[in-house]
């Protein structure tokens, strides 16, 4: 557990881009642990998508939100859509005066440290991944970098969500500003309960965005195997840009007696349709699918990539290479030989992600940046003196 750390009661606008997945969780977490240690809070994300789990979501954080949340019309890639934003971001700020913005992603980022301010502000930016998925030798990839490289040079305070994710950005872009932390996401105390596994369950769960780079086609590799020798049923929850094309793979590839598409599902419920949890990533931050499903004590396959080695600890060597069919195949039939085993291993990697991953932790590593940042940027965050009273940043847990 970290330190409690004392930090003045920011004014903080999130920015992103979808407010879906991973990310979005990451920020209903960060916004609500600040809202509750006396932050004012905004968030400012894109205007889609709009299904009822999403709504239902935005709803649910608007309740934490002092500064509310503001949607615009921003998408993935770049496009003309970007400056609409950028001049929308900038409205928004001259409206709420935000001591920091934090911007989340790639798009977030590019909010979060361009978009023209009237007052001084702490310019904050946490990837998530973003860039560092894309090929650096890629068009996209090199479009990211240099946009990287520039951007770095206004950034106040860069959070990465794990030590590969510092690395590769050393790597690739060089040295990075001086208030630069690695802060691993983390869960409530309450995420830690057990989940009871229904009545006639899926052998396996994919629970993410339905997106190539998440290993959605190498699963179905593995899959065909498997069900050419034996019966193997995978649940797929989750929705993303390649949902139409991945039901057309299951069906072309006469996969329709495993593979149970069923839509966004939230997470505890979805782990309870299954046996074990498989995640074939072959790119990833530190997802918190990999951190609830060992909260919850369900098995785990997952693949080496991103910060998945740092979740599983001293249980790391049970990973598989990312891409490899043949391995994911080989650890999925070990499961259907071998579930006890495990079961086991899964008891151990809850007592780590226990022991190491806390909201409160993630919440005061955040607090530490923004407080460093806006003494270099601001002196004093806006409107504060050195009177103001101190709010400790303690996440419910």
């Amino acid at each position: 557990m970290s330190t409690r750390m004392s930090t003045y009661p920011f004014r903080v606008l999130h920015c992103l881009r979808a407010p879906v997945g991973g990310l979005f969780r990451h920020v209903c977490d960060l916004a609500k642990a600040q809202s509750d240690a006396g932050y004012a809070v905004g968030v400012l994300c894109a205007d889609k998508p709009n299904d009822r789990q999403t709504l239902e979501r935005i709803s649910e954080l608007a309740k934490h939100c002092e500064l509310g949340v503001t949607r615009i019309g921003l998408g993935r890639m770049p496009g003309f859509s970007d400056a609409k934003a950028l001049m929308a971001t900038t409205y928004k700020l001259r409206e709420l005066k935000p001591d920091v913005l934090h911007g989340h992603g790639a798009k977030g980022g590019l909010l979060a440290r361009c978009a023209p301010a009237s007052e001084p502000l702490a310019r904050i930016y946490t990837p998530h991944g973003g860039s560092i998925h894309y090929a650096p030798n890629s068009p996209v990839g090199l479009m990211f970098g240099l946009a990287e490289r520039l951007m770095l040079k206004r950034t106040d305070g860069l959070i990465l969500e794990s030590d590969f994710a510092r690395s590769i950005f050393e790597q690739r872009f060089g040295e990075l500003p001086t208030n630069t932390q690695v802060v691993h996401n983390g869960l409530a105390e309450s995420e830690f309960a057990p989940v009871s596994t229904k009545s006639d369950p899926a052998d396996f769960l994919f629970l993410g965005e339905i997106r190539e780079l998440k290993g959605i086609y190498t699963l179905l590799d593995a899959i065909a195997e498997i069900a050419s020798k034996r019966p193997v049923t995978v649940d797929v929850a989750g929705d993303g840009p390649e949902m139409a094309a991945f039901t057309a793979a299951v069906e072309t590839r006469s996969l329709s007696h495993s593979v149970r598409i069923l839509g966004k599902v939230p997470a505890r419920d979805a782990f309870a349709r299954a046996r074990a949890v498989v995640l074939p990533s072959h790119n990833d931050s530190f997802p918190y699918v990999a951190l609830e499903a060992a909260a919850g004590g369900k098995p785990l396959i997952a693949t080496s990539t991103g910060g998945i080695p740092e979740i599983f600890g001293p249980l790391a060597d049970r990973l598989v290479e990312p891409g490899d069919a043949q391995a994911l195949r080989v650890a999925m039939e070990q499961f259907l030989e071998n579930e006890a085993e495990y079961i086991r291993d899964a008891g151990d990697l809850r007592t780590h992600v226990r022991d190491q991953f806390s909201l409160s932790c993630m919440a005061n590593g955040v607090a530490g940046v923004y407080a460093h940042a806006a003494m270099e940027r601001l002196g004093e965050p806006n409107g504060h003196s050195n009177t103001t009273s101190h709010a400790k940043l303690d996440a419910a847990e």
